[in-house]
């Protein structure tokens, strides 16, 4: 596959010297992807679905910034895409503020896929699905099991010229009984690494405790958040604080070398680390790298592309995507270091009152710079008093600042890394894994109560 990709990319490079000339400058991508999924709902499996394809992207950079950027699944119509990105290109004004194409770099791995997700089977992710619904023991229940590869080759016109492939897999299911929903879910590079039998029956055990939930009084609550929570937590600082774009637009309210998160917060990006599920480098042809974002509490870096690279005037990171120039270069494989404070049961044993909270959903940013996000808590919310779990809770609606919770003082990290799917999705390199522990926040604000 290697080699067909690399002929494509060959051929669409020649036709932009023959059309577009020696001094256009062109970074094109071929990728080979296949992503896999099945459903199920009502303990039963109602759908799956494959999806492959070869897709060819190419940006297209003529007279010193006119750039454009297309892209196609029919690979005998490379003289078609390169005239149509060529036209385009020469009709958009010129981009004043175009880094240009990098310079050429080895890439640090080839990506490390496993070869039996790539080949897992309608029927392998069936049984998984089936170990879900058995170890549910009778509830009824809903999710899905996926997995997904790719192989891809990216060359450019400054002689860059690299491949790279990458493998990943989730189940993410919920159990129900009489209204109360309980999640589990995981994601790996590896289809083995999933026990969905586990998570069928975590799922389960959540919803059994959470049924005839009641509300409680809004305010500001100690809380545990568990991993599928503190994924959500990490997407939005990734997305919003660390994104380097947001500090060039000025919306993020990260302050690099200052003490801003308690010291026991260490996070990295790390998309060529043994577990990345990304490819192992980004769409400008950028070799990933081990980024530091926090370390002991201090930011210490930021995700940047070559354009918002420039801006700051620092190297790219690697973390250019197809739609950085829109949203910004954003960490695909973050990974928030386990602590010392224990399990899940351990971390709620530290809480004298306050809630245990399963997940967050429908989350929306309010206030950008100061990271306040506002949103609901789903499939499980329980009181503890004590160091116990007393009785559940009703889904809470909240508004808190990522950043206030994080502050010095007022986190104990957990030590389980519970790898979490990112999001479901048939795009480019299947589903982002988030590398999380559960997390005790010193105060999380509450602002009421919602419909279940």
């Amino acid at each position: 596959m290697s080699d067909a990709l690399d002929s494509l990319v060959s051929a669409v490079l020649d036709q932009v010297r023959r059309q577009a000339g020696a001094d256009a400058a062109a970074t094109v991508r071929a990728e080979s992807t296949a992503l896999a999924l099945t459903r199920f709902a009502a303990s039963a499996v109602h759908q799956n679905v494959a999806d492959e394809r070869a897709t060819v992207h190419l940006q297209l950079t003529v007279d010193g910034g006119r750039t454009a950027s297309a892209s196609t699944t029919r690979g005998d119509s490379v003289p078609d895409l390169v005239a149509a990105t060529l036209a385009a290109a020469r009709l958009l004004p010129r981009d004043p503020s175009w880094p240009g194409l990098g310079t050429p770099a080895p890439l640090l791995t080839a990506g490390n896929p496993d070869p039996p997700t790539a080949e897992a089977t309608p029927a392998e992710r069936a049984a998984a699905v089936a170990a879900f619904v058995e170890a549910a023991g009778g509830l009824s229940t809903a999710g899905y099991v996926q997995t997904s590869s790719i192989t891809a080759v990216l060359a450019d016109t400054a002689g860059q010229h690299v491949r790279g492939a990458a493998t990943s897999a989730a189940c993410d299911g919920i159990a129900r009984l009489s209204g109360a929903d309980g999640v589990a879910r995981s994601a790996s590079r590896r289809f083995a690494d999933l026990d969905c039998g586990a998570l069928g029956a975590r799922a389960a055990a959540k919803a059994r405790a959470g049924v005839d939930a009641a509300p409680v009084a809004p305010g500001g609550y100690p809380v545990v958040l568990e991993p599928a929570a503190v994924s959500d937590l990490v997407a939005g600082l990734a997305s919003g604080q660390f994104n380097g774009k947001a500090v060039v637009d000025g919306t993020s309210g990260i302050r690099l070398g200052e003490q801003q998160f308690d010291p026991a917060v260490t996070l990295v990006d790390d998309p060529v680390g043994p577990d990345a599920t990304g490819l192992p480098f980004d769409s400008e042809g950028t070799p990933g790298r081990r980024t530091e974002l926090v370390r002991d509490g201090v930011p210490v870096g930021l995700t940047t592309d070559r354009r918002v690279a420039a801006a700051l005037g620092s190297p790219s990171t690697g973390h250019a995507s197809d739609v950085s120039a829109t949203w910004g270069p954003i960490a695909g494989d973050p990974a928030l270091a386990p602590g010392s404070g224990g399990t899940v049961e351990e971390l709620v044993a530290g809480l004298d009152r306050g809630l245990l909270v399963s997940d967050l959903w429908y989350t929306r940013v309010v206030d950008p710079k100061r990271s306040v996000w506002t949103g609901l808590t789903r499939n499980g919310v329980w009181l503890v008093e004590d160091g116990q779990v007393v009785a559940p809770v009703s889904t809470l609606r909240f508004t808190q600042s990522y950043l206030e919770a994080l502050a010095p003082g007022s986190v104990t990290v957990g030590s389980v890394v519970d790898p979490q799917p990112a999001r479901l999705t048939m795009g480019y390199a299947g589903t982002n894994r988030f590398a999380v522990p559960a997390l005790r926040l010193a105060s999380w604000n509450i602002t009421g109560n919602a419909a279940g």
